[in-house]
């Protein structure tokens, strides 16, 4: 007795009903023609794409679903379909899983366990359903999760108890560094403990924050993972089940560190200007390691052609800056222009000078060269149709290191959760592919060029020192206490603390970017704007 289970890891785009229903065909069609499938499963909420956030809320989005469903009700008819789908029943909403045969649907589940933390904000949507649903098809008893379902115990375990050989799992579940380890463990762990298989089908691409991972999987009863499919590639796989075990098939890597962050980087930029409709992307390319990883990134993701680079050299650029900028564009193939933005910084201080004389100068004068850059960046990107991306890291944008309507100004920001260490790893592994990011920029100390001899230490601690404390501070929730008995010193603590309490204004102004961390800003970490918390009161206690 064998049953042969098609994975359609497939990258789906929110809203796009057409061009979602019509990648669903042809991966149903695939699968049965070319790889012999009887039975091919999706992601969560296939059909409209995940996630979908307040279009949810719109009776007509919702109807285009179901008339989604319809669609391919009529359009897949010789192959069992499992898709996804928000479904109105009872003037309740569920998030959804429909088993589609012969132009039927045959078995209707409604997901129970609705995740509340991190990025996920399902209970604001969708109302929770409390039953298991079967479906035998081939002598099979095949089970429906989705997502979060499989996370809990008594979901699989009842699913056991109900009989089922198989559990189908359908989800949407985005990366973050380490992730995939723990959602195999996971899932093995249930089908080890309930001896049950589980095929576990992953979404794959960028969606506007969010980057999913695909690297969807099988386990056998023992809790053994017996196939797993790339991360970052849409795939279509067939596995064949004999008496309810699945056979051996390819296992793809595991996620490993820095190289499957720089993928993730790449995926969502390449789907965020894709998924926008714009024409390409370019960026101002100053020399420093920042700006020189996302032009990487950029050109990885969309082609050297689609790509421009802007140097914008001020009084204070030194000669090596744009010496490597030039060698970055070039070795990466890529159209770049220089313009010095000296003329239009003296404008801007001669319009001032009435008003500013008597008072010295401070960061208002080196605001207004970061601006003076935004606005020719601005102008580029709209008269070319192409995105602008920023390059300021997860370290600056923490502590505020970035000019609002300056080097923040712009639509994506790739690098934004990608802390300044990270970064120094990722150029270098960018340049073990080829190289392109010169090993003067890796190795010179990074500085803003807003001032004379200008340096990041001048401001903030070092980077190594830096790092650890808002990993621990953002990331963790640890308060200043348990950083400074971390070994940390008291001073640098309280400057870190300090910075990142006052800026949450400027974070929340930020374009958004690439989420590659459990805790990013914007999704994952939501502060009042107007607050008197400070996070150094507990040094003050202590």
């Amino acid at each position: 007795m064998t049953l042969r289970i098609a994975l359609a890891q497939i990258n789906t785009t929110v809203g796009d009903f057409d061009g979602n229903v019509a990648k669903i065909i042809d991966a149903a069609h695939q699968a049965e023609e070319n790889q012999q499938a009887e039975l091919v499963i999706f992601p969560e909420l296939t059909v409209t794409g995940y996630p979908p956030e307040d279009l949810l809320l719109r009776p007509d989005f919702i109807n285009q679903a179901w008339d989604s469903v319809q669609r391919l009700c009529q359009s897949v008819t010789n192959i069992g379909l499992v898709i996804g789908f928000p479904h109105r029943q009872d003037n309740k909403l569920y998030n959804s899983a429909a088993f589609i045969l012969n132009g039927k649907i045959e078995a209707l589940y409604h997901k129970q366990k609705l995740p509340n933390y991190g990025v996920f904000d399902e209970q604001r949507y969708f109302a929770p359903d409390d039953s298991p649903c079967l479906f035998h098809y081939k002598n099979t008893a095949l089970a429906l999760t989705i997502c979060e379902d499989i996370w809990h115990d008594d979901v699989v375990r009842a699913n056991k108890a109900a009989g089922a050989d198989i559990i189908l799992a359908l989800n949407a579940s985005p990366f973050h560094a380490g992730k995939i380890h723990q959602r195999e463990q996971v899932v093995c762990d249930q089908a080890k403990t309930n001896h049950i298989a589980i095929v576990y089908v992953n979404q794959v691409g960028g969606q506007d924050e969010l980057v999913f991972d695909g690297a969807s999987f099988v386990t056998d009863t023992n809790g053994r993972v017996t196939f797993r499919a790339h991360e970052f590639e849409e795939q279509i796989s067939t596995i064949e089940f004999s008496n309810r075990s699945p056979a051996p098939a390819d296992c793809a890597p595991l996620y490993q560190p820095v190289a499957s962050e720089y993928k993730a980087l790449v995926l969502g930029v390449k789907d965020y200007v894709r998924k926008n409709g714009f024409k390409g992307a370019l960026l101002g390319l100053s020399g420093g390691i920042d700006s020189a990883l996302v032009l990487a990134i950029a050109v990885d993701a969309l082609g050297a052609d689609n790509v421009d680079a802007v140097l914008m050299p001020s009084r204070y650029t030194q000669n090596m800056s744009n010496e490597d900028a030039i060698k970055e564009a070039r070795a990466l193939g890529v159209n770049y222009h220089i313009i010095p933005i000296e003329p239009a910084v003296t404008a801007f201080n001669e319009m001032l000078s009435p008003i500013f004389e008597g008072q010295a100068k401070d960061t208002t004068e080196e605001n207004i060269q970061a601006r003076c850059r935004g606005i020719i960046l601005m102008a580029l990107s709209n008269k070319q149709g192409k995105l602008l991306l920023t390059t300021g890291n997860k370290s600056e944008m923490s502590v505020g290191y970035a000019t609002l309507y300056g080097d923040m100004a712009g639509g994506f920001a790739p690098i934004k959760d990608v802390p300044k260490l990270l970064v120094y790893k990722l150029a270098e592994y960018r340049n073990q592919l080829s190289p392109v990011i010169p090993q003067r920029v890796i190795d010179r100390p990074p500085s803003a060029e807003l001032a004379p001899d200008q340096i990041d230490a001048d401001s903030l601690p070092p980077y190594d020192v830096l790092d650890p404390i808002l990993e621990m501070y953002v990331e963790q929730d640890k308060s200043a206490a348990d950083i400074i008995a971390a070994g940390f010193n008291p001073a640098d603590v309280e400057r870190a603390i300090s910075l990142v309490d006052r800026n949450e204004y400027k974070r929340r102004q930020a374009p958004p970017g690439v989420r590659i961390t459990p805790r990013a800003f914007g999704r994952d970490r939501r502060y009042p704007l107007a607050s008197a918390y400070r996070g150094t009161q507990t040094m003050k206690r202590s």
